[in-house]
């Protein structure tokens, strides 16, 4: 009988548990590393795409099914939210996950095993996002920019504007111009 899959096996994140079979306690180590897949993060900070992602994970087959467990690291790019400059960062996650065999019983969103591969994919996506800052900055004491200007305040730190006239003396100001032109 052939196990009909829509993985591929030539996929750098999908993993062939073939070599566990089903015996409890059969281990297999795995260091590689891949290219990241596109989309890897938010909006404002994540891993390009093809930036290698080093695996260190451990295989282990278990009653239901394979647990994966291990760390993978990488590097992250973004912005920082406050004042824009660019962020280059590395970061390592923790994974820990089991893939159920099919056609046991086991909650709807749980990992599966298609035939014998995993996927490394979704779980790898979901921690990356999840280990990501929601405000990224370049450093804890970031200023930002200027609201007035757009000047970068960690670069000018005594940067200042004059404070604005109060609209109600507004015309008070027209009125001492026109005196000193005269």
């Amino acid at each position: 009988m052939v196990n009909s899959t829509s993985l591929d096996a030539r996929s750098p994140l999908v993993i062939d548990t073939h070599e566990l079979g089903r015996r409890m306690g059969a281990m297999q180590e795995i260091t590689r590393q891949v290219p990241a897949p596109d989309d890897l993060g938010t909006d404002v900070i994540g891993v390009p795409p093809t930036t290698p992602i080093d695996l260190d994970v451990r295989i282990e087959a278990v009653g239901e099914g394979v647990l994966v467990t291990g760390t993978a690291r990488t590097e992250v790019r973004g912005e920082c939210g406050r004042c824009l400059t660019e962020i280059v960062d590395e970061i390592e996650i923790d994974i820990q996950e089991l893939f159920v065999h099919p056609g046991v019983d086991a909650e709807d969103d749980a990992s599966r095993l298609e035939g014998e591969l995993l996927d490394l994919e979704p779980v790898l996506r979901d921690q990356v996002v999840l280990d990501l800052p929601f405000q990224p900055v370049c450093r804890p004491d970031c200023a930002g920019l200027c609201v007035e200007c757009g000047a970068d305040l960690n670069a000018d730190p005594t940067h200042a504007h004059e404070d604005p006239i109060d609209p109600r003396w507004g015309n008070l100001e027209q009125w001492q111009e026109q005196d000193r032109t005269s």
